[in-house]
């Protein structure tokens, strides 16, 4: 029998037990990328919550058009669960929820930038988005920076 390097178990048909593939790792001692997953974890709650609210609405007959109002809400449900599952990767450590919440972020900025102008402008409802928006854009942008310094090579000096 043979010894597993990993945890010093043997294989019953004197064979080594093969490692497992690298994996992105969780998080545990990154800062900036707990607080990039519980910032983004946030939004989404906070999107799920406007999908309950519009249901609550829908349930009380306050629409117009029955059939918008599903989509709408369809869409709102769609985008929690997205931004949740974004919140849920950068905690893992995939690059892709990182990617994702930044766009996120970007289209929050521009539904900010929506509220500020035009004829029902509303500048403190665009300042409420643009701010949280602005700062989980950063704290992601600074956990992607930090994730590729551990993910690159050490230097040859």
């Amino acid at each position: 029998m043979i010894p597993n390097k990993r945890s010093g178990a043997t294989s019953g048909a004197g064979r080594e037990l093969q490692p497992e593939p690298p994996t992105p790792s969780p998080i545990g001692s990154d800062s900036t990328a707990c607080a990039a997953a519980i910032l983004v974890g946030i939004e989404g709650l906070g999107v799920a919550a406007l999908a309950g609210w519009m249901t609550l609405s829908l349930i009380a007959g306050d629409t117009a058009e029955l059939g918008t109002a599903l989509a709408l809400l369809l869409m709102t449900a769609v985008a929690a669960v997205g931004v949740i599952a974004f919140a849920i990767a950068i905690f893992r450590g995939h690059g892709w929820g990182r990617s994702g919440a930044i766009v996120v972020q970007l289209l929050i900025l521009a539904v900010a930038l929506g509220a500020a102008t035009g004829a029902y402008a509303h500048p403190l409802v665009a300042l409420a988005l643009a701010v949280p928006a602005i700062v989980t854009l950063v704290v992601v942008i600074a956990a992607a920076r930090a994730a590729g310094r551990r993910a690159a090579p050490p230097a040859e000096t």
